[in-house]
């Protein structure tokens, strides 16, 4: 079983030319709604690529609520541990550039108050449990020291960038970051060393836990005590870049919960996430297991 605890928003997308600088008004050329949040886009993906899945966060009692939670119900995800809050539903403001680059603004609302006791009283089975920054610290940090304790799987996407959940990464099994999210978190810990790959050995030999760390168009890197490994990406002209990176989050966990080797997991979740920049929307863009294989078969 993969458990995902994390946030659930109603995404508000509008399409633009260019994304505008701070205090411009630029004229748009599109609007729609569709389903978000992090940990819900983690889950559908694990979903779409197999694996059992069921999903802990919460919900306002509002009109956003049922088109928030609408894929997931369809692709299956395990939506029983899911409450409503008095709080609105979380929204994610989105503005997405004709060359696919997009601007987010996040509203945390019921987000905000899934707390520590959330899973407390939700106790982790054997398996994966995926986090991510869009739910209150207190919470990710308890759910890592919770996995730790019944010996499941974690791995934490630290996205979005957070500088006090720093102390926290070497608790989780693996680490997930773009670039740029690694970049500051390294400069936060004092890593040693010029390159990406000599920040992340060194994070590695700190902790000795694996970080991952996304590159777009350059593919993915990882290093672990062990090893290191480098997987490519696939070359495509991306519609729409929102979800490509909780695609690749959810399809990776997927690979570990099935028990494929880290390499093989990594180049399987990045196929995903490349598709998924293909259609626009994050959870309607999120592929299905056989996109995702013939994909693989072709490369």
């Amino acid at each position: 079983m993969i458990t995902v605890i994390g946030s659930i928003n109603l995404d508000l997308i509008a399409n633009v030319g260019r994304l505008p600088k701070p205090g411009e008004t630029v004229p748009g050329s599109g609007f729609k709604t569709a389903p978000g949040g992090k940990g819900a886009n983690q889950a559908l993906a694990a979903a779409r690529a197999g694996a059992p899945t069921r999903m802990i966060g919460a919900v306002g009692r509002d009109a956003f609520a049922d088109e928030a939670l609408a894929l997931l119900r369809q692709g299956g995800v395990d939506t029983s541990r899911l409450r409503q809050s008095a709080a609105a539903t979380g929204t994610a403001l989105i503005l997405v550039d004709e060359k696919g680059e997009n601007m987010i603004a996040v509203v945390p609302g019921a987000n905000g108050s899934v707390l520590p006791g959330d899973v407390a009283k939700r106790p982790l089975e054997e398996g994966v449990v995926l986090l991510q920054h869009e739910i209150p610290l207190e919470t990710v940090d308890a759910a890592l020291e919770a996995a730790r304790t019944a010996g499941v799987v974690s791995i934490l996407n630290t996205a979005p960038f957070r500088i006090e959940a720093a102390a926290m990464l070497e608790k989780a099994d693996y680490v997930v970051a773009n670039e740029t999210e690694f970049d500051l978190y390294a400069k936060t810990l004092h890593l040693k060393g010029e390159t990406h790959t000599e920040l992340m050995q060194d994070f590695a030999t700190r902790t000795g836990r694996t970080v991952i760390v996304t590159l777009g168009e350059d593919g993915v890197i990882s290093v672990s005590p062990q090893e290191m490994l480098e997987v490519p990406a696939m070359k495509i002209e991306p519609v729409d870049t929102v979800g490509a990176g909780d695609t690749f989050c959810g399809y990776l966990g997927a690979g570990l919960h099935d028990g494929l080797a880290l390499k093989d997991a990594l180049r399987r979740a990045s196929v995903a996430g490349s598709l998924a920049c293909l259609k626009p929307g994050a959870q309607p863009s999120i592929p299905l297991a056989q996109d995702v294989d013939a994909a693989l078969a072709q490369d």
